[in-house]
């Protein structure tokens, strides 16, 4: 099995940083995949950014200018700097990721999630 923590969510006011973490464990033998996508109230969970395990990386459009995604391969981590928070960026913030287990192939996983509130 592989797992996903994450970590980094919080209370933070507009205007401010924050950044968020996410380390995979279990039976892995590559992450060609990990990223984040978000859930905020009352909305459907939308990609924010993933990362490739060659660092080649992809945002959604409204992802671009405030948000990096970066990605360490030997620590099995990612991380979501934000910068400039929104009131709008309110969210649960979840992890995922594709992995290569040494016993069942490929799986999709996803953390539990890690709440992030911009209000002042």
């Amino acid at each position: 099995q592989v797992q996903l923590v994450e970590s980094g969510g919080g209370l933070v006011q507009p205007g401010g940083s924050l950044t968020l973490s996410c380390t995979a464990s279990g039976s892995i033998a590559s992450l060609p995949k990990m990223g984040w996508y978000r859930q905020a109230p009352g909305k459907e969970r939308e990609l924010v950014a993933f990362q490739h395990s060659d660092v080649t990386s992809l945002y959604a459009d409204s992802a671009k200018d405030r948000f990096t995604i970066s990605g360490d391969n030997a620590k099995n981590t990612v991380s979501l700097q934000i910068n400039s928070l929104k009131p709008e960026d309110t969210a649960v913030y979840y992890c995922n990721a594709v992995a290569r287990t040494f016993d069942f192939g490929y799986r999709e996983v996803w953390g539990q999630g890690t709440l992030v509130t911009v209000s002042a």
